[in-house]
């Protein structure tokens, strides 16, 4: 995993300031590849690429990059892992279509699959997470990719006369010309998601490429032109065609899952550096462990963390699998100063408005593997590939016997639901927890039981889904003028021709936008901001297109989410160890606001701040504060919403108003 930047200058233009302005975002790419920096610019044609190296694969200089075929065709900037490129050096081998290698690097498979087979078809061919840029020296052509999930990011845009690409938005603060133009609508959209969703970034003009996609530009091409991308892959079409071809028998489907799983796994262990994984205790990174474990011949090494608060504390969960599958486990039990020292760094590590608080012990738990590997496999994507959310497990069934209900009647359940005040709730099901086994948990009730009185007016299952998947409700309140888009996501959902069952929906909905743009951005810059690589079996392409043919009642079976992955589980884990419930890895972020964060939340919301920003309703600030400070509510996750965005404008555009 690494950091790649570069730009294409169509007039081209001085070699030395090319290189420069590479080199310099390049630059503020270094805490993704400490290992090494290298700067190739081809002046005549305007182009250069810039690459940070984090040695995973072949850390001799034969992986360096950017790397360039030896007919100089070709030159690509990569980072990520193609996990197949082993046999894709055996299928160039045999088909006479392989280079005198010089090491044994990924990037240098990648190179020559592309010469061999064109890039379209390449890309079909790559299992694998990766962004790259590649440039055609005979097409005079560049071309931006990204794998199917978006795992590894990837911007774009226009900065003046130049086409500027880079893993990270940082990299387009240093070029010389870059002009800081803030996205209203791009924050509306944050303040629902906690993330900036679909191809829009918080910046007017640059881009995310979307998963699955690749868009080319010409020497040619003219400032401000930015052509559509095509999609090599679509999780939509995926899920479609499984929806004609559905699984039928529950023993071999968890026979063939657990087959995949292995092989994913098997594949993501190719390293010539340490490997570990996250461990929370949980369905899915238990899983992972266990299948590792199964294939190493030491205890591998497995990573934790937990809080001193008993509702956001998974080590113990963590601590006795580890301990039955005898893994080589290090926990942390982190002090809430711990944890809140690393709020001021959150601004830089996301380098755009980023919401979803889990990023502070995702951070945490990074930098402690860091210490002992550089690579860590996660279990991330199981819940939105197998159902594995609370809303997966609910949503439908709720909204089938509320549905039925008169609208007054919903009206005034969802009034004395809003009525009570959460933690009392939260204090009363907790007791209650210490009589109930573990499944029937329900931590945090009084907040669970807040999300029942928001989805009691829903006008359907996917209104249902959309409501609680948004952390603001009514966002164009919360910005002043603003306005929601519609998203990519949404898009690929309009364009299904056939009906989906209302789980397919859902975790069809979760792939395209939450998995993308909150999971895998979040992990990706907690884990690459202590130069940590992370890999996710569960986005293997086996493992996914598997999933598209999982029917809904393997995925959810009465009131058990992700069902098929606690059969596999079931293989290697008791399921004492595993049966509590679902927690996530959060923080006790609204007490914390109550309390050690008041006077920085005070600070960062004042009114009179807000005003003079021009960016949110003071008023309706001010309201959401003092109803959370009193308790009648808990507002945490929408308040750090404004929080983050407060505090990322001080770090990367103080003083400015949105446009």
């Amino acid at each position: 995993m690494c950091g790649i930047s570069g730009l294409l200058r169509r007039a081209g233009g001085n070699s030395v300031a090319i290189n420069e302005c590479v080199m310099r975002m390049t630059a503020a790419l270094a805490h993704r590849g400490p290992d090494a920096s290298e700067v190739w610019t081809n002046p005549g044609s305007g182009v250069s690429f810039g690459h940070r190296r984090l040695s995973v694969l072949d850390i001799t200089v034969a992986g360096a990059q950017p790397m360039h075929s030896d007919c100089g065709r070709f030159t690509v900037t990569f980072n990520g892992e193609i996990y197949n490129h082993l046999d894709l050096r055996s299928e160039l081998e045999a088909a006479g279509a392989a280079p005198n290698w010089r090491g044994h690097s990924d990037t240098e498979t990648l190179l020559y699959t592309i010469r061999a087979w064109g890039l379209e078809r390449a890309l079909q061919k790559f299992n694998g997470m990766f962004a790259f840029a590649i440039w055609d020296s005979r097409q005079r052509t560049l071309t931006l990719c990204r794998d199917r999930f978006g795992e590894k990011p990837l911007f774009y845009g226009w900065v003046g006369a130049d086409l500027v690409f880079a893993s990270e938005l940082k990299a387009f603060a240093v070029h010389p010309y870059w002009d800081k133009l803030v996205d209203r609508a791009a924050l509306t959209s944050f303040m629902r998601y906690s993330y900036v969703p679909g191809s829009r970034t918080i910046w007017q003009g640059i881009k995310k490429l979307n998963p699955g996609c690749s868009v080319t530009f010409d020497h040619e091409s003219k400032p401000g032109y930015l052509p559509q991308p095509e999609a090599y892959w679509s999780m939509r079409q995926q899920v479609i065609a499984g929806q004609g071809d559905r699984l039928t028998d529950p023993a071999a489907a968890t026979t063939e899952m657990e087959r995949l799983l292995s092989q994913a796994v098997q594949r993501q262990l190719l390293s010539d550096v340490p490997v570990g994984a996250f461990l929370s205790g949980g369905i899915d990174s238990s899983t992972i462990v266990a299948v590792m474990q199964k294939q190493s011949a030491r205890p591998i090494k497995t990573f934790s963390i937990g809080f001193a608060e008993s509702a956001f504390n998974e080590a113990v969960h963590a601590r006795g699998v580890a301990r039955h599958l005898a893994t080589d486990h290090t926990e942390l039990i982190v002090a809430p100063s711990d944890a809140r020292d690393v709020i001021p760094k959150l601004a830089e590590m996301y380098d755009e408005p980023f919401g979803d608080s889990s990023q502070i012990p995702t951070h945490l738990v990074a930098a402690l593997a860091r210490q002992s590997v550089t690579v860590a496999l996660s279990g991330d994507a199981g819940d939105e590939l197998f159902g594995g959310y609370n809303r997966h497990v609910w949503g439908a069934w709720l909204h089938g016997r509320l549905a039925p209900l008169p609208d007054p009647a919903r009206r005034m359940l969802a009034a004395l639901i809003k009525a009570l005040a959460p933690e009392p709730a939260n204090t009363v099901g907790q007791f209650a927890g210490n009589f109930l086994p573990g499944r029937y948990r329900i931590p945090r009730a009084g907040d669970q039981l807040a999300k029942i009185g928001r989805i009691i007016g829903a006008r359907s299952p996917e209104h249902v889904y959309e409501l609680l998947s948004s952390i603001d409700d009514e966002p164009t309140k919360t910005v002043l003028g603003g306005s929601e888009p519609e998203s990519w996501f949404n898009e690929q959902m309009a364009g299904i021709d056939q009906p989906l069952d209302p789980l397919g929906r859902m975790t069809l909905s979760d792939a395209l936008s939450y998995l993308t743009d909150d999971v895998l951005q979040k992990v990706d810059r907690a884990a690459m901001s202590v130069s940590l690589e992370t890999r996710v079996p569960f986005l293997d392409r086996d493992v996914v297109e598997f999933s598209c043919h999982v029917p809904p009642d393997m995925k959810v079976r009465g009131s058990e989410g992700k069902w098929l992955v606690r059969q596999v589980l079931d293989r290697f884990v008791p399921r004492h160890l595993t049966d509590h419930p679902k927690t996530g890895f959060g923080i006790p972020l609204d007490g914390w606001l109550r309390g050690p964060l008041k006077s920085w939340g005070s600070d960062l919301l004042a009114p009179e701040r807000l005003r003079r920003q021009g960016w949110f309703d003071p008023r309706r600030i001010e309201t959401i504060w003092a109803e959370h400070q009193g308790g009648r509510r808990n507002h945490g996750h929408l308040l750090w919403n404004i929080l983050m965005a407060e505090a990322w404008s001080d770090r990367w555009c103080p003083g400015q108003a949105v446009n």
